[in-house]
């Protein structure tokens, strides 16, 4: 998808209300995408943390023989809205392996992971 600069990118989505009034008809809720956004942002390391109220995804790119990374993207869930992430995605990988075969699962090295200097309470 190529988008030109300062263009807005919209979906329509779908979302079924339950309720036993007029408003169980489909609405649709308009999701924009700005061209810095749409670019996206490579990761090959998530780390999860959670707590009771929330979960949180740190998105991480780490490259060969450099000991140093950065996390790229921070993202902070529900715990409704993560078991949700979870059904999506193992959806969406089971439609990958039916059209394109088992994804293989590589072994990698244990990577030690430190976010910096411990905290001080």
């Amino acid at each position: 998808m190529v988008l030109k600069k300062n263009t807005m990118r919209s979906w329509p989505v779908k979302k079924n209300l339950s309720s036993n009034t007029m408003a169980e008809k489909e609405k649709q809720i308009n999701i924009e995408i700005d061209e810095k956004t749409a670019e996206g942002v490579y990761s090959n390391l998530a780390i999860i943390n959670h707590s009771v109220s929330e979960f949180v995804v740190d998105f991480i790119t780490i490259m060969p023989g450099n000991p140093k990374a950065k996390v790229k993207s921070r993202i902070i869930l529900t715990p409704q809205h993560a078991k949700k992430l979870l059904r999506a995605l193992g959806d969406n990988v089971q439609k990958f392996e039916k059209m394109h075969g088992d994804i293989k699962d590589y072994e990698q090295p244990s990577i030690p992971i430190n976010f910096g200097p411990a905290g001080k309470a």
